[in-house]
């Protein structure tokens, strides 16, 4: 069971990039074999969400890393601009970023997303197209879909909004 959201430690670094392998894997099997290809996303690129505080870890009761979530304070780029839809308001948000599990336990993206509501009432959020579990996961959690968003490497993604 998990028990606790606590942010990354640079010691957690090679657990995350082992959970973001498996990540990987089950979205090839399940449908979604593009969304984080080529490597999606660097160590470098962790280590940087690290230091900057972005990155979390979820623990069960065993003190065990089962899974992983970025939450970003402030405006997100990428989210400027929104097409065929809008944004459900203009309020301050986070944004979730990169949900990934062990497998070892269940509900790490619905714990992740819960954790975030304690954290701040706005929350913004996307992902692939094929990535049709985070989509009902968003949506059975009462998120709305609002349109479309390109990320800074030009691909579209899904964007979902929820404001408590």
């Amino acid at each position: 069971m998990i028990t606790r959201i606590r942010p990354t430690l640079m010691a957690d670094l090679q657990e995350i990039m082992a959970i973001y392998t498996i990540a990987r894997e089950h979205m090839c099997r399940t449908g979604n074999p593009t969304q984080w290809c080529d490597g999606y996303p660097a160590e470098s690129f962790i280590v940087e969400e690290i230091l900057a505080g972005h990155s979390f870890v979820c623990e069960n009761e065993a003190n065990k890393v089962v899974g992983t979530c970025c939450l970003v304070y402030g405006e997100d780029p990428t989210y400027t601009r929104i097409y065929e839809g809008q944004w459900l308001n203009d309020k301050p948000y986070v944004t979730l970023h990169r949900i990934a599990s062990s497998g070892i336990e269940k509900g790490v993206a619905k714990y992740c997303i819960e954790w975030c509501f304690t954290q701040h009432s706005n929350i913004r959020v996307d992902t692939h197209r094929d990535n049709r579990i985070m989509q009902h996961i968003l949506q059975s959690m009462g998120f709305t879909y609002c349109g479309i968003i390109f990320v800074s490497n030009g691909s579209e993604r899904l964007a979902y909004q929820k404001e408590l």
